[in-house]
């Protein structure tokens, strides 16, 4: 309960791939405030930071404060890429406002989707390695819905 922990940068998959097999799933309120709020920090730091994915399914927290620290991120340049788990309408709400509201995008997936969810996994890293002109190169269904999304690159 209440954990939170950062792990340091990485720059190669498999040292990510080793951290990635070690998180867990424990019961708890969410703590995406917290996250956002090291993430406003961690990017305004020497390490430029292109983009934040979050994949949930639940939000617990005051969407004000919330959609207050997506605004932050824009500001900072750095935009929410809010990809959500099932089909709860309250939780789509504010996932979508945040990624509106940081310049990034939102898209839920189901259980059933997770090659969706790599898919969209795959556009984000093309914008952080290329920006949005690799994701209008790219021609991915799933780039589109990014670019459709994202402030001043509304599909041509």
């Amino acid at each position: 309960m209440h954990e939170f922990h950062a792990s340091p940068w990485l720059s190669n998959s498999q040292s990510l791939l080793a951290h990635m097999n070690k998180v867990t799933c424990s019961g708890g309120a969410t703590q995406i405030a917290r996250l956002l709020t090291h993430y406003c920090q961690a990017g305004s730091a020497n390490t430029p930071v292109r983009g934040l994915v979050f994949v949930g399914d639940a939000c617990e927290e005051s969407s004000k404060t919330l959609i207050d620290l997506a605004g932050r991120c824009r500001l900072l340049n750095q935009p929410l890429f809010m990809f959500q788990e099932g089909h709860d309408t309250a939780v789509a709400n504010v996932f979508r406002e945040m990624a509106a509201v940081s310049g990034g995008a939102y898209a839920p997936f189901d259980n059933a989707s997770a090659s969706y969810l790599g898919e969209l996994l795959g556009a984000v890293a093309r914008y952080a390695s290329g920006g949005r002109l690799a994701l209008s190169r790219s021609g991915r269904d799933s780039d589109k819905l990014l670019l459709a999304q994202m402030p001043g690159n509304q599909q041509p």
